[in-house]
């Protein structure tokens, strides 16, 4: 497998002089649960400094958060599950998953989705990515699962290979998408290019860590090939981990990593 270099992260579309709102993407965020407040919001949190308007839709519980999070999320808005449809129609990439509970609730409201717009832009996380019907993927999805989800994802699919990258490889090309298998190395594939990335610490085990990774992804998917978002985003998330290892050793947290992400990206590609 080849390796993801700096090369390739410097291929992102970076935002041109003279843009206007919105030209340099917008993002759809469906996520959240009466149980899991904070895991949609640190997607948010990194995806707002990325892209220039961020939707939110979620429980009543964590909308409420994010409006009264304005001030911090000047660009966002806030959107109601029953409008969340418009949504979808306008914005160039969506991003579902990140804290939605593993229930009944979450798989008709991702796999009704995924069967109504099955042509738009997805990245799948989290709770989503545990619920839905395989067979609804739909095409050049991206997925981001750690090693149990996948295992599911694998045993659902009825893929069985011998070891990681033919299992990763096998999936994207069976269901047509992009799978970002998440590890010491990630490990990312489309179905025809297989890629590793490199990097990391034992500071990025840390709950929320993943969602900033998500949120991280779909911002770039707003405006590059998903494949490109998928192996930039993982490669600039190992990146900012890294920094903050050098500061504080293993003792940061998702926080840290969302508010690292911008500087790490500035250095990267300035």
């Amino acid at each position: 497998m080849e390796i993801v270099t700096i090369d390739d992260v410097r291929k992102i579309r970076l935002p041109r002089p003279g843009s206007h709102k919105g030209q340099n993407g917008k993002l759809l965020v469906i996520g959240g649960s009466h149980l899991f407040h904070a895991a949609s919001l640190w997607a948010l949190t990194v995806a707002s400094r990325i892209v220039d308007l961020v939707h939110y839709s979620s429980v009543p519980e964590n909308n409420m958060l994010v409006a009264n999070a304005k001030a911090e999320f000047r660009s966002g808005i806030v959107v109601p599950r029953s409008d969340v449809d418009a949504y979808i129609k306008e914005d160039d990439c969506i991003l579902i998953g990140p804290g939605m509970t593993r229930d009944s609730e979450t798989e008709t409201i991702t796999n009704t989705l995924f069967a109504k717009y099955p042509t738009r832009q997805w990245v799948i996380d989290a709770g989503s990515l545990q619920m839905m019907d395989v067979r609804l993927i739909p095409k050049n999805a991206i997925l981001t699962p750690h090693h149990g989800e996948f295992k599911l994802l694998c045993s659902k699919s009825q893929i069985s290979n011998l070891n990681d990258q033919e299992n990763v490889t096998e999936f994207a090309k069976k269901h047509k998408c992009i799978v970002l298998l998440k590890g010491d190395k990630d490990i990312a594939s489309n179905g025809k290019e297989t890629r590793v990335i490199e990097g990391g610490n034992p500071g990025m085990t840390k709950g929320g860590t993943g969602d900033v990774l998500a949120g991280l992804i779909a911002a770039l998917a707003c405006k590059n090939d998903p494949f490109l978002a998928t192996i930039a985003g993982s490669f600039i998330n190992k990146k900012a981990g890294d920094a903050l290892y050098k500061k504080v050793g293993p003792y940061f947290n998702a926080t840290d990593l969302a508010d690292q992400i911008p500087l790490t990206m500035k250095e990267l590609l300035f």
